[in-house]
């Protein structure tokens, strides 16, 4: 019996794969957008997008053409050819406004962008253009079913945005460059003031204005001293508790210690 049934298996599998390559070849579009549509609803979405490949040209404006690029965009999406697959929404989404599949595609051409998005670390072009592309889609359909997804997804890539601007802050003072430190950690807190990292940025920042001023040139030591005592005040009043306490404390006596010399 089992044997069977294998024979039976590969007799469909056979017959499956003829059927494909006859379609390849087969210049009857309809024919072959029947093949393209079982490969589709079979789930061998490799196969059914050769298909729809060859059949795009042939469906523009016709009646079938709405299914045909619908599936096309969803093989792309399902096999994770997600540029491809974020270009043929929108391009389904221009083509077919009133469709019913519109919000779905318009979502989904969005989302696929966000599928591009590195880690934080590297270059985040694609993490800003997905943004840009949830962003037009809320705009779009406030209403939307996706829309928790939608919003989801954003808080995510921003995630990584603010992620990356904190590493970058606090690298310029790993390598000592304490003024490019101040104004990237002043940079990152006005533009992401609910971040979690607040407190880290406000504690870097002051320890970049410390050791600015500790190692300034006479001339320029008072009033670095006093920006890094106004650091020191902006992490206190943010949290009195802040887990750098007992080292901000510490570097503030330094502070007020040097003060002192300057006082009349």
């Amino acid at each position: 019996m089992k044997k069977i049934v294998s024979l039976l298996i590969v007799a469909a599998l056979f017959c499956s794969c003829s059927e494909y390559q006859k379609a390849l070849k087969n210049e009857d579009v309809a024919a072959k957008f029947e093949v393209a549509t079982k490969m589709y609803d079979a789930g061998k979405y490799n196969k059914a997008i050769r298909l729809f490949e060859q059949l795009a040209p042939s469906y523009r404006g016709k009646p079938q053409a709405e299914k045909l690029f619908y599936m096309f965009s969803q093989s792309y999406y399902k096999t994770k050819q997600y540029y491809l697959a974020g270009y043929q929404f929108e391009s389904f989404v221009s083509g077919y406004p009133r469709s019913e599949k519109v919000q779905e595609a318009a979502f989904l051409g969005a989302y696929s962008y966000s599928k591009l998005s590195p880690v934080y670390s590297l270059d985040q072009a694609d993490t800003v253009k997905a943004l840009e592309k949830l962003q037009a889609f809320i705009d779009n359909y406030p209403n939307s079913e996706y829309i928790p997804q939608a919003n989801a997804t954003v808080q995510v890539l921003n995630g990584k945005l603010e992620k990356k601007a904190f590493e970058n802050a606090k690298g310029y003072n790993t390598i000592s460059d304490y003024k490019s430190a101040l104004v990237a950690f002043d940079n990152f807190i006005a533009d992401f003031p609910g971040t979690p990292l607040k407190e880290d940025a406000l504690f870097y920042k002051y320890d970049s204005a410390y050791k600015l001023a500790i190692n300034s040139v006479p001339s320029k030591m008072e009033e670095r001293l006093n920006i890094a005592k106004t650091a020191y005040a902006n992490l206190i009043k943010f949290k009195s508790d802040t887990k750098y306490k007992k080292e901000a404390d510490e570097m503030n006596a330094r502070v007020e210690t040097d003060l002192q010399k300057y006082t009349k």
